[in-house]
């Protein structure tokens, strides 16, 4: 007689087909066919990572063409390449999608649940990312990568000044990156408000998966502007439309309010997901719950509000009426009020509490001192009569990098570090952790902290020398060096996630003591996450529990199932069968890769493209009988 409700079957047995029902197949086919949300997670973030070390090496190569005057290491167009794939690929392939990975993998646990919603979607997200990061560089490689800058102002990225295919490469990344972002932002949000453990009402949810619901919320109503955007500038230099074409009725300043209408809430997008690390390093190296919780969660969704209310204060130097200057300039003030409010909460939590001063809590130290300075210098650039002096020079590069690095980098190397051992089962090492964070903490301030300086001697931007007799070279220098110590900041990280994956410390299920539900499981989780599904009744379940952590029990054990539980209370509400491994998620790519780089040479593309898509995608959605594993 097969067993087919969990609570007739304990320990080893119930592991062993649990296991059996929720793994999947092995090999190459199996890998390709995964909708586990703990594999997707891990491509990402490796994926990811990669990325970001090639925009390294070209940030370095920037610098080192830029540490004396007037060099002749590299041209000018290798140089407009390197800047371009640099921002490209830290804000488009890296600084998102990690982010993204990082949910991915943990919000399922902190949520008690056994997978994401639409786990397929998250399989075919993946692969999307996957190919449109190696179209670029290919691309790239091939001496036709994009040229015009990460943001592609028109008219210089349109047909009449970028002749060729390399801004082609560029906006058809740009719908690669889309798709994969908007697949895992509904199937996060899908995943939050119905996937939630029994129990775990919206006041008692982590300050992660409240971040992880409002930045997936703002990719939703973001990211399919710079999508139309990149599609319409597309069609203009393809077949001849005249967007973008004042001489025909177009208008240049569209491209920029439609990409910055995406852009800055990008920004937050990157920011809210380190929030959430933030939070979670906070309680557990405390001791204490994050002190006021109602304004860290009203904080969070004042912040997805109002980034897309400030836009335009990348266009202040654009000519726009004068008076909509003042309305922007107030929404970029105001907003630095309900960050404010969550470091004043984040310091609250520290002062009140017990800090054990583990690596992961130096990191949030350093962001809060470097996403500070950043913040200040952002509330500066938003004056409008300030702007104009600052605008299009070093000092707003300074300013972006000491918010993206300190409010994504510091918090993202912070929560690697955290959830190691929840990722490998291992623990990092300690010794070459605090060598990577001394130098990167010190080769950031050396690296951008000059630029303030060089910015209000009037350096531009986006140049690739400069006379000697300007007195820019010293603090120039002084950047590269910073960059340099950045650059074995970074070695060491990495040294010490591969050393530490082999041969660290084996972590138990908990090491650090935290709170939340992801350290309920084992370490690394197995494939099914937990046996029996959490049930919750605090914030911080693990700590409140007295003795053994309440769970319900009742799904088979022979068929993948979830609990779905209501949007507000989290009542358990149905069981619902779960997607096994399939092969068409991938396939469904093949063919969408296809689509999208065969209309970057010619419209017929996507007319005959559609037809294998449409196919794929209907062996996706046929309805498949229910066999034990397999969906």
């Amino acid at each position: 007689m097969i067993a087919r409700d969990g609570a007739e079957l304990q320990g080893a047995e119930l592991h062993d087909r649990l296991t059996r029902t929720w793994s999947r197949p092995a090999g190459l086919i199996g890998w390709l066919m995964t909708t586990d949300h703990k594999e997707i997670g891990r491509r990402y973030l490796v994926t990811a990572f990669i990325h970001f070390v090639l925009a390294g090496v070209l940030a370095l190569i920037m610098r080192t063409q830029l540490a004396t005057p007037e060099s002749g290491l590299i041209t000018a167009d290798r140089y407009n390449q390197l800047f371009t794939m640099h921002g490209t690929t830290m804000m488009f392939l890296f600084a998102v999608p990690v982010m993204d990975a990082v949910m991915i993998y943990l919000t399922p646990l902190m949520l008690g649940t056994r997978n994401v919603a639409f786990a397929r979607l998250h399989a075919f997200s993946y692969w999307m990312f996957l190919a449109g990061g190696v179209m670029l560089w290919i691309a790239f490689a091939m001496n036709i990568g994009p040229d015009a800058g990460w943001f592609a102002y028109v008219p210089l990225s349109g047909p009449q000044f970028s002749p060729g295919k390399r801004v082609d490469f560029w906006a058809q990344m740009i719908t690669f990156t889309e798709v994969a972002a908007l697949a895992v932002a509904v199937s996060l949000v899908a995943t939050v408000l119905k996937h939630r453990a029994p129990g775990m009402r919206l006041d008692r949810m982590p300050l992660f998966v409240w971040g992880t619901l409002v930045t997936n919320l703002m990719v939703i109503f973001s990211m399919p502007a710079v999508a139309l955007a990149s599609s319409m500038l597309i069609s203009d230099r393809l077949v001849g439309t005249q967007f973008f074409n004042p001489a025909e009725g177009g208008d240049p300043l569209l491209w920029q309010h439609m990409f910055w209408f995406f852009g800055h809430p990008e920004v937050y997008i990157i920011f809210l997901p380190a929030t959430g690390f933030v939070s979670q390093m906070t309680e557990t190296f405390t001791g204490r719950p994050v002190f006021g919780y109602p304004y860290m969660v009203l904080s969070l969704v004042s912040i997805g509000l109002l980034a897309f209310g400030l836009w335009v204060h990348h266009m202040f130097a654009t000519g726009l009426p004068r008076l909509g200057y003042a309305f922007y300039t107030a929404a970029s003030m105001t907003v630095s009020i309900p960050a404010g409010v969550q470091i004043f909460c984040w310091i609250a939590t520290i002062w009140s509490g017990r800090p054990r001063f583990e690596l992961p809590l130096l990191y949030v130290v350093a962001f809060i001192v470097t996403f500070v300075i950043g913040g200040m210098s952002g509330v500066m650039v938003a004056s409008v009569p300030l702007d104009l002096q600052m605008h299009d020079t070093y000092f707003v590069v300074a300013h972006f990098h000491y918010v993206l690095i300190g409010g994504g980098v510091f918090p993202l190397l912070g929560a690697v570090t955290y959830w190691f051992p929840k990722f490998t089962g291992r623990m990092m090492s300690k010794t070459l952790g605090l060598w990577s964070f001394w130098l990167l903490f010190v080769g950031l301030n050396l690296t951008f902290m000059p630029m303030h300086w060089i910015g209000l001697m009037g350096m531009p931007r986006r140049v690739y020398t400069y006379p000697a007799d300007m007195g820019w070279g010293t603090l120039n220098f002084v950047s590269t060096v910073g960059a340099f110590i950045i650059a074995v900041a970074v070695l060491l990280f990495v040294l010490n996630v591969v050393l530490s994956w082999s041969r660290g410390v084996h972590a138990g299920p908990n090491p650090w003591g935290g709170a939340s539900l992801e350290w309920a499981t084992t370490s690394p989780p197995p494939p099914y996450n937990f046996a029996h599904i959490p049930i919750v009744s605090s914030r911080t379940p693990l700590w409140d529990a007295e003795g053994a952590l309440p769970v319900a029990s009742g799904l088979k054990v022979d068929e993948r199932e979830t609990v779905l539980t209501t949007v507000i209370d989290a009542e358990p509400d149905i069981r619902e069968p779960a997607p096994g491994p399939t092969i068409w998620p991938f396939v469904s790519a093949i063919f969408t890769t296809a689509l999208f780089i065969g209309s970057i040479f010619t419209p017929w593309a996507i007319v005959w493209g559609s037809i294998p898509v449409a196919i794929a995608l209907v062996f996706w959605f046929w309805p498949k009988a229910k066999e034990p594993g397999v969906l």
